[in-house]
């Protein structure tokens, strides 16, 4: 094992340490009725069980001692899904869970602290407001939401209430993506310009998956997944390839560019784009899909910098993320979750210097007590996210990736897609939180 893994691991267990034990974590000024005490085991429900679904139920699973939790509900509109997570967490917790299809069925049980919701794209704001309402703790996986009404709806159903959010922009909560938004907050970088991300795939990205064949509409309830979509015609293809349908999802934005940009704001400490315009097509994979496998767009902020996203799934050159400063560059090297951030000075401004790029310092971000490079990847999952939000349901602090956080990514998503399909630049109104082709007044 490298220095660097036992450096996160020993991260990961201090994080654990701060309940384990049954030591009591200091409460906010607020009290709230439905604190979990510290040496009670915090119970979960588990709505959409499917592959996201799966890792969300092993992280948990690996908290179990630590953090004195146990998923007790799990809840999928598939018969194969909810039996098959409800034997998965026997093993976890040697008992099983309580199984039911409909999520209106486990938001009743009263038992449940927390809901964890891992369904597809377009249902996870309806889904939030509705745990909330509950008067459940819930992690969320992102998007937060993507259609723009829905995800305010929900934000606004969190803020009134006393529950504790985290959306699963998990980086914020890692050592790595930590110690980088700290280089980024110092001003070592200089007043910075330009922000380029550049993330790479080669192949059929979220197509042929092996579920379209297993599926038979009596074993699920297709009205109950189209949640607020207008009926239609089961369809196995978009039931489990919905990241490529455009009513359901963005597709590149919705999954990738939702963490490139989540990081933009986190370490710029700027949430909201003044405007977006998008390009793209399907250019690579002529498979039936509707959301582009080709997607660039580029977003302005307030504070004065730009930021460039871009995605092909039709070619695997490298990938990389570059904040652009007057004094420094950080680099991030590699793709979504790499750990391995640079930074790079700037030495001079003489355009015929050939040897300027020569003349460059450079220095890795490291953990405290790491000598060696970062890694490129990660071989825990992230556990530091879930943690979290453990830790947070008992404190009723507020998580890493709040309810603020994720509507802000939804809405520099949900403006990238609808740039794209308009084929106009779009604009965010911050007054009247609302997106359009015409730029605001004043």
């Amino acid at each position: 094992m490298s220095e660097s893994q036992i450096n996160r691991r020993a991260f990961i267990g201090k994080s654990a340490a701060v309940i384990a034990g049954g030591v009591v974590l200091p409460r906010t000024a607020l009290s709230y009725e439905n604190i979990v005490g510290a040496n009670d085991r915090i119970s979960l429900g588990h709505i959409g069980n499917g592959s996201r679904g799966e890792d969300l139920d092993l992280i948990a699973s690996k908290l179990k001692s630590s953090h004195h939790v146990e998923m007790t509900a799990v809840c999928d509109l598939w018969k194969v899904h909810r039996e098959k997570a409800a034997a998965t967490n026997e093993g976890y917790y040697g008992r099983a869970p309580r199984a039911v299809q409909h999520l209106e069925e486990l938001l009743a049980m009263k038992d449940l602290d927390g809901v964890l919701i891992s369904t597809p794209e377009h249902s996870h704001s309806p889904i939030l407001k509705m745990a909330v309402e509950a008067g459940k703790d819930v992690y969320v996986e992102k998007p937060m939401g993507n259609v723009l009404n829905e995800a305010k709806a929900a934000r606004d159903t969190v803020l009134q209430s006393k529950s504790v959010v985290q959306v699963g922009t998990q980086h914020r909560s890692e050592p790595y993506p930590q110690a980088a938004q700290k280089v980024a907050r110092s001003g070592e970088l200089g007043d910075v310009s330009k922000v380029e991300i550049v993330w790479n795939y080669h192949g059929p990205r979220w197509r042929g998956r092996p579920q379209v064949k297993q599926i038979r509409e009596q074993d699920t309830d297709w009205r109950a997944w189209l949640m607020t979509k207008p009926a239609r015609p089961f369809d196995p293809q978009m039931y489990f390839e919905f990241r490529l349908y455009k009513e359901f999802s963005s597709g590149i934005p919705d999954q990738w560019m939702s963490h490139g940009i989540d990081l933009v704001h986190w370490f710029m400490d700027d949430n909201f784009p003044k405007s977006a315009v998008s390009h793209g097509g399907v250019f690579a994979w002529h498979d039936g899909r509707e959301n582009p496998d080709t997607f660039q767009t580029l977003l302005e902020y307030p504070k004065g910098f730009l930021v460039s996203y871009s995605t092909s799934f039709g070619n695997d050159a490298p990938s990389f993320t570059r904040y652009m400063g007057k004094k420094a560059s950080l680099i991030n090297i590699g793709g979504e979750g790499s750990p391995r951030y640079q930074v790079v000075e700037e030495k001079g401004t003489h355009e015929d210097d050939s040897d300027i790029d020569q003349k460059r310092e450079s220095k890795f971000v490291l953990l405290p007590g790491e000598t060696g490079l970062p890694p490129m990847g990660i071989d825990d999952l992230s556990l530091e996210h879930m943690a979290n939000w453990l830790e947070c349901m008992r404190s009723r602090q507020q998580p890493h990736a709040s309810v603020h956080e994720g509507f802000a990514h939804s809405v520099a998503c949900t403006m990238a897609a609808q740039s794209y399909w308009s084929g106009k630049k779009v604009y965010w109104d911050a007054k009247s939180e609302t997106i359009s082709d015409s730029m605001p007044r004043g």
